[in-house]
Order: C-alpha cells, then structure tokens, then sequence
C-alpha cells in the first residue's frame, strides 16, 4: 500500500510540473498552449531541442528553474520505481520463507492437493474446525487466490516428491487427493504411501474403476463425488427429515449441535469405563452413537454397559462445548469434572 501511494505521487508530481511548465510559458512569454507544452516537455526531459521562440530574460530563468525540478523529480522517480520494485521483491522473497519455516514446524496437519471448487470446500471446513492445513497447488491465477485467503501452500505439481516433502508429507496426518484426473490422485496416493506409510489418505475418483487402483495404491478412502451427490439427491427426496437433520448437525453453524469423533487415549480416565457409568449424557451433554474399536470393528448398537477402551474412536453427537470437553477428556488431558465445567 506504502509503495502504491509512493507510486502516485510521482504520477501527481509529473503532472503538477507539466500544467506549471505550460501555465508559465504562456503567462511570462505569451506563447499559445501548443508551443508552451513543447517547450515544456523538451525543458523537463532536457533532450537540448531548440527553443520555438526566443526567450524573454525572465523566461530563462523559468526554464532554468523547470530544468532542474525535471532532473531532481527524474532521479526521485527513479528511486521511488526502484525502491517499489525491491520492497515488492523483498516482501514476496521473506513472505515466502516465513511460510516455508512455519510449513517446516507443522506437525498432524493435512494436505490438500488440488485447491479446485472441492479442495476450496475442503479447506473451508478444516479451517472451521481450526486445524492446520497446507495447499499444493501449481495453477498461478489458483495461487493468487489462495494467498487472498491466507492459506499455507506449496507451489508445485503434487505428483513431485520434493513438492510433497515440502509441504511435510512425512509429519502430516493426513492427505486429501482431488486432483481434476484419477491418474494424478493414485500417483500422488502412491508416492505419499511410500514416503508415510501411517498417512491417513483420502482420495478422489470420478472413474468407477479407478476406486480399486486407488486402494490398491495405497488410499484409506476413496471418495466419488458424483455418487455421492447422485445419493445425497435421492435421500432428499426420499428421507429429506433425516438429511436436513445430517446437515444441520454435521455442516450446521446456525445450531449448537454437531458430530463429532474423538479418540479415546490409554491415559484418559474413561479407559475401562462403561458408558452408563461414564455418564456423558448427563455431565456433558453428549449422546454416543457409535464407537470404532482399536481392530476396526464398528458397534452402532451399544448396550449401556459398554466399556470404553483406550483405542476406541467414539462418534458422538453433542453441543460444541460438550464436544470439546470429550475430547480433552479422551487425550487425558482433562478430569471428569474439569471437563463437565469446561462443558457448562
């Protein structure tokens, strides 16, 4: 902003310089306006043309006077334009290193690899849910408007491992793939398998074929947009109650209400403790839906004696607060009554 109100001083400086030039040509020697704007542009550029009409003495000394002012707003031009180049230069180069150091420190965060119509969805949510995320993306007019936005990111083909590496594939928790073509999604599956093989990667298929190699190659998930949405469709006609219930609790920020998973830690003092004595209903606000055990196994149907283990990945429904405090509460990082007041 500096440098653009830098920039149009010069532009104001030239152009009050000019109507003085001519103003004062026409005053002291009486020249009509064309003649004054010819000596006046020969004066400021000093190219030594000579003079339309002899000059008066008190002419000379004006042209002597405009001279100077011409050569002194040359040289300031010059450095003004200079200095806006190198200030431009010099913010992007150490706007880019503080972004590389910060990308270098992260740890658990997420990749997206694509920043189209869905990665631009994906990021929005992630950074809803406050959790760290860093861009690869090779598109410049892409670029421009992932730095509008403020996101971490890596400019680069995503396929390439030293792009990957950059973006602390092998630190990150888990990667996004939605790439426009599948033959990029599996390779870039591929590579980030062999570079993390704990990576958690999900990844876009628009072929129906295409689904297999991608889990053959590597990816945990496997999401096809257009089947979804062909079936998010029919469930709105079909059952439109439960899929505006879905939508306000998983993509709502209107209501209170959310879904969440939260992973029980060995540490946390819910290990080994059933669900009616854990009482998270009452102490919480908190309903569990469903836990995934440590071997995978999904119970949906859960009897209130149910123990929870150090392992489980809980799917519960609950407020944010309440939400938040169970998970404190499954890393251990929080007691059970220090977690009900975080929840009131």
């Amino acid at each position: 902003m500096y440098g653009k109100r830098r920039l149009l001083t010069v532009a104001v400086l030239l152009l009050g310089l000019w109507i003085l030039g001519v103003t004062g040509y026409v005053i002291i020697e009486g020249w009509n306006v064309l003649d004054a704007i010819y000596m006046t542009t020969i004066s400021l550029t000093t190219v030594g043309y000579d003079e339309v009409h002899p000059l008066s003495p008190a002419g000379r000394i004006f042209t002597a006077l405009l001279i100077a002012m011409g050569v002194g707003f040359f040289f300031y031009a010059l450095g003004v334009l200079a200095g806006a180049i190198f200030e431009g230069h010099l913010k992007g180069l150490l706007g880019k290193r503080k972004m590389e150091k910060t990308i270098s420190n992260l740890k658990q965060h997420f990749i997206i690899c694509g920043y189209g119509r869905i990665g631009m969805s994906i990021c929005r949510v992630l950074e809803e849910r406050q959790y760290p995320l860093v861009v690869i993306e090779n598109d410049p007019s892409v670029i421009r408007e992932i730095e509008i936005n403020n996101l971490l990111h890596v400019t680069g083909n995503a396929t390439h491992d030293e792009i990957l590496i950059q973006a602390g594939v092998e630190r990150a928790k888990g990667i996004i793939c939605v790439l426009s073509t599948d033959a990029d999604n599996v390779y870039i599956t591929l590579t980030a398998r062999s570079l993390n093989p704990g990576l958690s990667i999900v990844a876009r298929a628009d072929d129906a074929h295409a689904e297999n190699k991608m889990i053959q190659a590597g990816a945990n998930r496997v999401i096809s947009p257009y089947e979804i949405g062909a079936r998010r469709m029919a469930l709105a006609v079909l059952q439109p109650t439960v899929t505006e219930f879905l939508d306000l609790a998983v993509h709502s920020s209107a209501f209170d209400l959310s879904i969440e998973q939260v992973e029980i830690d060995s540490k946390s003092s819910l290990d080994g403790v059933s669900l009616v004595d854990a009482a998270l209903r009452q102490k919480l606000g908190v309903t569990v839906l469903a836990v995934q055990q440590s071997s995978g196994e999904m119970t949906l149907t859960l009897p209130p004696d149910y123990i929870i283990r150090g392992g489980d990945i809980v799917v519960a429904l609950g407020s944010r607060e309440g939400l938040n405090a169970l998970r404190e509460l499954g890393r251990g990082t929080l007691t059970v009554r220090c977690a009900v007041k975080r929840a009131l």
